[in-house]
């Protein structure tokens, strides 16, 4: 009796960055952005509006990089809005042009300008409702400050707590997480091990439900996931599998990764002194650069100002990182495969 590796195609079952209809198993696509590959999947399957929202989000992309940050916004999220445009194609579902969010003061029109201040309302139809939908969000309450959107994105979290030093990280870095089977059982579960560089002792009270801490044993860093699958043997079936990517899927909502030459995995945990959303990163930056973009176009004074404050470093860095972020998240959700940059291996 042993708990072991579950294996596909010779390699270890890792978390999969597609929350809908991963790919398990399949390789890795090596590529320094995902625009190229994307475009030429969209095109072996004729999906010749999808090829058109593709390419306009790659042009408005592109062009966001000859702006300065004021004005970057405005392109970010028409780049954002065309590539979610996308999405909703490839899947067959129902296109809403409508944004699906707008802009909202969270307090008054004569409130200070400040994150907290500045919020996003949710519609009833749009391009941000499909997404939303389609991605499993279950949070409920419309309006959410921008403050809120910001702290709950993984890719600037460590610049959040940076800037509002007394706010408690949300997001554990965790490693070794894997897909494993009990071969007395044939029960499979994810497993994994809290960052050697991260003080854990005050995270095991904290962990969402979907993931509890293993605090017997010789390690109190490892975790395992609450819910299990039952496999039909050593070596899964296609029926196996599916199981497996539902599990993946449900796993997801509390396990979110940092894109780049390797993919870093986090644990959402649950933190006092900030609103934990229950929404994908996904909506969450595009919901926040929306709300740039409308700054940028309608209240240009007003970014100013955020840009001149204590907040200028965060919004840089949001504006600078999501993009990338995005693109690399909504790429493995149309085609239910992982792009990941090369490492590049020096000569000696």
């Amino acid at each position: 009796m042993a708990v072991i590796p579950i294996r596909l195609h010779g390699r270890d079952l890792k978390p999969h960055k597609a929350t809908q209809s991963p790919i398990l198993g399949a390789r890795t696509v090596l590529t320094n952005s995902p625009w190229e590959y994307v475009a030429l999947w969209l095109q072996r399957r004729s999906l010749a509006s999808g090829q058109f929202y593709w390419k306009q989000a790659q042009a408005f992309a592109n062009a966001s990089k000859n702006l300065p940050i004021e004005a970057a916004p405005l392109l970010h999220y028409y780049s954002f809005l065309n590539a979610a445009k996308t999405l909703i194609v490839a899947k067959g579902l129902h296109l809403d042009e409508g944004h699906g969010v707008r802009g909202v003061d969270m307090i008054g029109p004569n409130a200070a300008i400040d994150l907290r201040n500045e919020g996003v309302r949710v519609k009833n139809r749009g391009v941000f409702v499909t997404l939303s939908q389609h991605l499993g969000d279950a949070e409920v309450i419309q309006n959410r400050s921008m403050f809120d959107l910001l702290f709950n994105i993984p890719c600037i979290h460590r610049t959040f707590c940076i800037t509002y030093p007394s706010q408690m990280d949300m997001f554990i870095p965790v490693t070794d997480c894997k897909y494993v089977l009990d071969d007395a059982t044939m029960k499979a579960y994810l497993v994994g091990a809290i960052s050697a560089d991260f003080d854990a002792a005050q995270y095991t009270s904290k962990f969402p439900n979907s993931l509890l801490p293993v605090t017997s044993g010789t390690s109190s860093r490892s975790f395992r996931s609450a819910d299990e699958v039952a496999l039909s043997g050593v070596a899964p079936s296609q029926s196996d599998i599916s199981l497996l990517a539902q599990l993946n899927d449900k796993l997801r909502h509390d396990l979110h990764y940092i894109a780049g030459s390797q993919t870093l995995w986090y644990i959402k945990a649950n933190v006092p002194g900030a609103n934990r959303l229950v929404r994908s990163p996904l909506t969450l930056m595009f919901a926040a650069m929306h709300r740039l973009s409308e700054l940028s176009r309608y209240h240009p004074n007003e970014l100013h100002t955020f840009f001149s404050g204590p907040e200028n470093w965060l919004l840089n860095e949001f504006i600078r990182m999501s993009p990338p972020q995005f693109i690399d998240e909504i790429a493995a959700q149309i085609t239910g495969e992982q792009c990941m940059v090369p490492n590049v291996r020096m000569a000696n």
